[in-house]
């Protein structure tokens, strides 16, 4: 017959598991405030430059590894193919935000040529939806001309009503944004293996 526990026993159990609970609880809450300080830094990288430094320095040991994660998760997830070229100054801020958290001149550099490859991508996204317009403009040309004769007067079209100009498009556009995507990706695992090599 199993061990029958006093009530002391299951008693000292509890508290023990309450005493776990708080320690997660505070670690969750200090990580938390680790992802509000890097989008307050994110919101104004020139005002706030100090900001993640100085609160990783005024950190207690037991609470700087959570801190550190909660400013790395915040500041990984924003790392993405710029949109516009504003994005390129966002990205950089971003860069100097993970420099902070992890001290690496290896990711530092890692990171800038990630920079160096994502400035092209946005003059080179640009020339290529020019150049994949600029291949599919005969057969829109040829559908103009068959729906002018049809219909008895001319018609204009843009390529985007086109269902097959936009599924042309799509595949095209996502297979050059692919290649960009890769630096991204090699930046962000870059950062990672960096962070897991951050002393604490």
């Amino acid at each position: 017959m199993g061990k029958i526990k006093t009530a002391l026993e299951i008693a000292l159990e509890r508290t023990e598991s309450i005493k776990s609970d708080k320690a997660a609880i505070e670690q969750f809450e200090v990580k938390q405030t680790g992802r509000r300080l890097a989008n307050s830094f994110l919101e104004n990288p020139e005002k706030n430059a100090k900001l993640l430094e100085d609160a990783i320095k005024d950190a207690s040991k037991e609470q700087k590894t959570s801190l550190k994660e909660g400013m790395f998760e915040t500041l990984l997830s924003r790392i993405t193919l710029p949109v516009a070229k504003e994005d390129e100054s966002h990205l950089c801020a971003i860069g100097k935000g993970l420099q902070a958290v992890i001290k690496s001149n290896h990711f530092h550099n890692a990171y800038r040529h990630m920079l160096d490859i994502l400035s092209r991508y946005l003059d080179e996204n640009a020339q290529y939806e020019d150049a994949v317009k600029r291949q599919y403009e005969p057969r829109l040309r040829k559908k103009e001309a068959e729906l002018s004769k049809r219909y008895g007067q001319p018609v204009k079209l843009d390529p985007f009503q086109d269902p097959e100009f936009v599924s042309f498009y799509r595949q095209t556009m996502e297979a050059f944004k692919a290649s960009y995507q890769v630096a991204v990706d090699e930046a962000r695992q870059e950062a990672v293996e960096a962070f897991k090599n951050t002393p604490a």
